[in-house]
């Protein structure tokens, strides 16, 4: 019989290799291919001799109903997971250390408790003395989810088993250990098996699983990304260490809308959920300044107005600065080299400085004529309206490009008291009269009509 051949895989993309390599040739990770074990190969390798079990097919047309969803309460939470918790579903949580995670989960493990699930809570990176603190000072010590500390993953196993719990909290993945792996925890190996037992356990039963993950310095969960693809929803909390807002970000989601997002804000009492966060982010904006400008945005189902911050000051260095927080800074260097050639708007000599206030992070192409506007005021020293809202996307031609969902974000605005809307000409907007709408062609006329030169 011949021997079995070794396989090689890589960590990042899952792709098989014939033999191992420092570098990935499929999505050009260092470092991620590791040698699995080859499947065991008996006598009759031939289909005709080694038969299976059919599986039972069917059609597509269907008549069952969509999966039962259980309310936690929190409604941001809720929303981000496609209107509440599917059972039998699979979760992954990451963000940042420190970010408010376990808060976060333990506050979602009480209020399902209290909402007539059974939860259970298992911590492998803190002692249950000091998961109960947490409880106490976030005024939970009377909800009743049943704690535990464990890392083994066959003990933890067990126990759900036993328990049959509608919703159970892993944190975190990374801290479990098979004694069926040869390796230490945390390693690919450690989490790839944990997160496979967890997510079968996950479907056989009937539990919803959720699972903290840890991120890379990267931004990105650590582990191999076959864990994301593994499980049903896959979720980032983000926020910035010097701001008090969370922004619970889906990534993935399978029972509903990718990119949707829930706000909270950190307080003494823990995480409390923001059921309008456009107010919030424009709660601290003033009178019309120089440099400001609101973008009407799109998070999900949700339209968020932000405000968008910019600072252009002359520069003594041989290479100006260019800092951008909240936004994409490869689609800013863009929006200037656009504001160069077609508008001849130069920028050298001059340091550049972009934030979203209230530490949001926006990825739109849709902000680019907020990014510009915001460019061009601080620039110019000329203030916008105060009561118009941009949005837009900016081609490299200098063109304007409508975006989609146009009534959504305009409806949200005029909700905020804006009665202005800058926006592309070719946008289709019906059912706002008591808005003025100026439709802008392209970004020369922009700068004509608002700053009254090119």
């Amino acid at each position: 019989m011949a021997k079995p051949i070794s396989a090689f895989t890589c960590t990042a993309c899952g792709a098989s290799h014939r033999k191992w390599a420092g570098r990935c040739d499929a999505c050009g990770a260092w470092n991620t291919i590791i040698e699995e074990a080859p499947l065991s190969q008996g006598p009759g390798r031939g289909l005709g001799t080694l038969k299976g079990k059919p599986i039972p097919l069917s059609g597509l047309a269907t008549q069952e109903a969509p999966p039962p969803r259980a309310h936690s309460g929190i409604a941001e939470l809720d929303r981000v997971l496609g209107g509440g918790l599917v059972p039998g579903s699979a979760i992954l949580v990451g963000g940042d250390p420190g970010i408010g995670k376990s808060t976060l989960l333990l506050q979602a493990a009480a209020a399902f408790a209290r909402a007539g699930q059974q939860a259970i809570y298992v911590s492998g990176e803190e002692a249950s003395a000091q998961v109960r603190m947490r409880a106490q000072r976030l005024g939970l010590g009377d909800a009743p989810v049943r704690l535990g500390a464990e890392t083994a993953l066959r003990d933890i196993l067990t126990t759900l088993d036993a328990e049959r719990p509608d919703v159970a909290v892993i944190d975190s993945i990374q801290t479990l250990w098979s004694d069926r792996i040869e390796a230490a925890p945390g390693s690919v190996a450690q989490v790839r098996a944990a997160a496979h037992e967890l997510v079968t356990f996950a479907k056989r039963r009937g539990t919803a699983v959720i699972l903290v993950g840890h991120v890379t310095k990267e931004g990105q969960i650590a582990g191999p990304r076959v864990v994301e693809h593994m499980v049903d929803t896959v979720l980032y909390f983000e926020g910035e260490r010097g701001h008090q807002f969370r922004i619970l970000r889906a990534h993935k989601s399978r029972f509903g809308p990718a990119d949707e997002i829930g706000v909270f804000e950190m307080t003494g009492g823990g995480l409390a959920e923001v059921a309008n966060p456009s107010a919030l982010f424009l709660s601290e904006r003033g009178e019309a300044s120089a440099g400001s400008a609101v973008f009407a945005g799109i998070e999900g189902t949700r339209p968020v107005l932000t405000e968008v911050q910019a600072l252009v000051a002359p520069s003594t260095l041989a290479s100006p600065r260019r800092t951008v927080v909240g936004l994409d800074g490869g689609r800013v260097s863009t929006i200037l080299a656009v504001l160069e050639a077609r508008c001849a708007i130069p920028f050298a000599g001059l340091d550049v400085f972009l934030n979203v206030a209230g530490g949001m992070r926006v990825n739109e192409p849709a902000a680019d004529l907020a990014i510009a506007a915001a460019l061009l005021s601080a620039r110019e020293d000329v203030a916008l309206p105060a009561e118009a809202v941009l949005f837009g996307e900016i081609s490299l031609s200098g063109a304007l490009r409508p975006v989609a969902q146009a009534e959504n974000r305009l409806k949200e605005a005029q909700k905020l008291g804006f009665s202005r809307a800058i926006l592309p000409s070719a946008t289709k907007v019906e059912g706002l009269a008591a808005m003025r709408i100026d439709r802008i062609a392209d970004l020369t006329g922009f700068v004509g009509e608002t700053f009254g030169a090119g």
